[in-house]
């Protein structure tokens, strides 16, 4: 597998290796050796249909990283700094992920996460190195103006809670960044 970094350090393109014959592929999907220190505890899998966007999410206090997958489908995935005093607060980045090109984000706490189903629908899991804690699950608006994520679709299908985020600018509760 490669990893690719895409922006500041610990967001990273994960690009397995597919070994494929007429019977159909096998690929290694994680490796604790490539991703030294994570210890997962927990998959989660959602199945979103066509035109939807969930997030941004984030988990904090207790924030993880995520090693997101499409099972079927494709999707945009986006990641955005929310850590107040990092260099490259506010800003997103993204990678198209789907069933066929097998790509994973690895995304690092500190980062809102959310996507854009672009297929018929899409099937999604990732795994994270927290247990999903309620009272510490959080949000930032899907469309915030100043962080300018040039989602696809037109009009989106979004879920109230989401619709109801706040902006960056106004969230209360955020990690803080550490330049170890």
């Amino acid at each position: 597998m490669t990893l690719e970094p895409l922006g500041p350090a610990g967001l990273q393109l994960v690009i397995p290796k597919l070994l494929g014959d007429e019977r159909g592929w096998f690929k290694e999907a994680w490796r604790d050796d490539a991703f030294p220190g994570l210890n997962f505890v927990q998959m989660n899998m959602s199945h979103s249909r066509g035109g939807v966007v969930r997030g941004l999410h984030y988990q904090e206090p207790h924030p993880m990283t995520k090693l997101v997958f499409v099972v079927s489908g494709t999707i945009i995935d986006v990641a955005v700094d929310i850590r107040v005093g990092s260099p490259t607060f506010g800003e997103f980045w993204q990678a198209e992920l789907s069933g066929d090109n097998h790509r994973q984000l690895c995304i690092p706490p500190g980062f809102a996460h959310g996507f854009e189903v672009l297929s018929e629908s899409a099937t999604i899991g990732y795994m994270v190195t927290e247990r999903f804690i309620p009272e510490n699950d959080r949000a930032i608006r899907w469309d915030d103006p100043a962080i300018g994520i040039p989602w696809r679709t037109a009009d989106p299908v979004i879920s109230a809670r989401d619709a109801a985020a706040p902006e960056l600018a106004q969230a209360t509760v955020l990690p803080r960044f550490s330049a170890q």
